[in-house]
């Protein structure tokens, strides 16, 4: 170990001035502007990453628990059977709009009373106020699931302009460098370069994972979205088989 880190730090030498031969050796060498861009960007970097590991476990936690709850949901006989399948189960988002329908049920009296043919069964006014509810529900569980998602969009835009802003003052610098020794040669130039555009490349490393975790959780998100819509539907179908709508 102790003979790898002088090697990631090696110096050449061009012309009598030493030049970074790895990427450490730019950064140790670089100006404190370009660090503190590097500093901003690694920081930015652990940031999207434990999101995308965060959000990772929460959606492979609800995807499994709300595929399972749903699977036993579509053999229920009816309210009173899903009822007990609610409470043998994982919470889950699926379960938590199972409860708010139940609750509703509970609070709602029928407008329409029961006859010598029928029992007492929700309104069409009822009914839409049900629907009401269960998206607001599902909207819930869906804003719930896809917090700091969009940090992942911010990290992924913004990261770039970042590093271009610390690859332009290592530039500026480089250059005020070179006209104060007087000297225009690629060997005075290349190195002071090389180290500015370490900031941009620090910036795309940041910024493409970002991007491509945000897209792909996004896309589960409406994924999870829908199947929320879809078991709200599936609820109020059970509902009418037992004759409550």
């Amino acid at each position: 170990m102790g003979a790898v880190v002088p090697a990631l730090l090696q110096l050449s030498t061009v012309g009598g001035n030493a030049v970074p031969s790895s990427p450490l050796a730019l950064i140790a060498t670089s100006d404190p502007v370009t660090k503190f861009v590097l500093g901003i960007l690694a920081i930015l970097s652990l940031l999207s990453w434990g999101i995308m590991f965060a959000k990772w476990r929460a959606f492979s936690a609800a995807e499994h628990n709300g595929r399972s709850f749903v699977h036993e949901f579509e053999r229920a006989r009816g309210m009173d059977d899903a009822m007990l399948l609610a409470q043998r189960v994982k919470s889950s988002a699926f379960t938590a709009v199972f409860a708010r329908a139940v609750q509703f049920l509970h609070d709602t009296k029928p407008a329409l009373g029961a006859t010598s043919d029928r029992t007492a069964r929700l309104s069409g006014s009822q009914v839409e106020a049900l629907r009401l509810v269960l998206d607001a529900e599902s909207g819930k569980e869906r804003e719930e699931l896809g917090r700091f998602i969009p940090w992942l969009a911010t990290v992924g835009s913004v990261s770039p302009l970042i590093g271009l802003f610390g690859t332009v003052l290592g530039v500026i610098e480089a250059f005020t460098g070179i006209a104060a020794k007087g000297s225009g040669n690629i060997g005075a130039v290349a190195p002071g370069i090389a180290i500015a555009l370490v900031a941009t490349a620090a910036a795309l490393a940041v910024a493409i994972p970002a991007a491509f975790a945000y897209n792909v959780f996004a896309a589960r998100l409406n994924r999870f979205d829908n199947a929320l819509e879809g078991f709200g539907s599936e609820l109020i179908a059970l509902m009418v088989r037992e004759g409550r709508i």
